[in-house]
């Protein structure tokens, strides 16, 4: 049991140098798990921009095609008014 006692190493024992070292370690240890956590946010914020990039063409497209539909409408109709109001003449 009394080994036990002796091999502890009693904190206000440590010598300065051991113990700001120790301190130095455990903060570049949070240091990098802060990075990869930033890493992370910052892949999914990218996958996150590409994914609302792509529904945005989409869209986009999709209203252009309605624009295109619309025109061809629009003209349709004038021809149809034009042929009317050529007949009417």
């Amino acid at each position: 049991m009394d080994n036990k006692k002796k091999n502890r190493i009693d904190p206000a024992e440590e010598s300065p140098d051991l113990y700001i070292a120790k301190l130095g370690y455990f903060g570049a240890a949070l240091a990098t798990i802060g990075d990869g956590i930033a890493a992370v946010a910052a892949g999914m914020a990218v996958q996150q921009l590409e994914k609302t990039s792509r529904e945005e063409n989409r869209a986009q497209t999709d209203l252009i095609k309605q624009v295109e539909q619309m025109q061809k409408q629009i003209d349709q109709l004038t021809y149809k008014l034009d042929k009317l109001d050529r007949k009417s003449r």
